[in-house]
């Protein structure tokens, strides 16, 4: 009995042991999925903005013009680094450095605040000057400048809101790093959060170029 009871004591254990390494390897799939879903969202606004600039080129490169140039690549400085601080929190706590994973990523946090604060900046100068949709300014100009701008506050706006969702999540993380819930032995969920916000400036470092280089 003891020799039997041997074996299946092991097995159990070896099942319970499989377990947590199939629930990391099923969360990365999963996170890894829902990214897919978010790119194929964005690659048919990019396919959509490809034709409508294909048919109306000088259209498009006159619209480019009155976009902030500086305030684009500006803002493209911030979510690069916050990208780089996000790597570097996620490597803090794989070192057991509670306290300066919280630090890199409260500074993530912080450059989110600073991104949207820029792009609230940039927005609200161009609805000062009448160019939003719907506008009688904008509904003036060619259909190209329209389509442009229309395309210009879609995709930069579900972009930000893109940017919101992942200052949420980041500062849920947070949370569950202070409250040890996040530590050197689980970090799987920070790692997972790091992915959505990469994803984020990733898809900013495409949208810079057909929005603010396009002149």
């Amino acid at each position: 009995m003891a020799e039997i009871a041997g074996p299946v004591t092991q097995a159990a254990s070896a099942g319970h042991e499989a377990h947590p390494h199939r629930d990391i390897q099923g969360a990365k799939m999963g996170m890894w999925l829902f990214l897919l879903t978010e790119l194929l969202l964005f690659a048919g606004l990019f396919l959509i903005y490809s034709v409508y600039r294909y048919f109306h080129t000088a259209a498009f490169h006159k619209a480019g013009l009155e976009t902030h140039t500086l305030l684009g690549t500006v803002n493209t400085m911030v979510l690069l680094t916050s990208s780089l601080t996000m790597v570097l929190s996620i490597a803090a706590i794989q070192r057991g450095k509670k306290w300066l994973c919280v630090t890199f990523l409260s500074t993530t946090i912080l450059a989110g605040f600073v991104f949207l604060g820029i792009k609230y900046v940039e927005w609200t100068s161009e609805i000062a000057k009448g160019i939003y949709p719907g506008s009688p300014v904008l509904l003036a100009r060619s259909n190209g400048e329209i389509l442009f701008f229309g395309l210009y506050y879609t995709m930069t706006g579900l972009h930000g809101i893109h940017v919101i969702a992942g200052m949420i999540v980041l500062a849920f993380m947070l949370v569950l790093v202070l409250r040890d819930k996040i530590n050197q032995q689980d970090y799987i969920k920070l790692e997972n959060a790091g992915l959505y916000w990469h994803l984020v400036d990733i898809i900013w470092i495409f949208l810079f170029p057909l929005f603010y280089l396009i002149n």
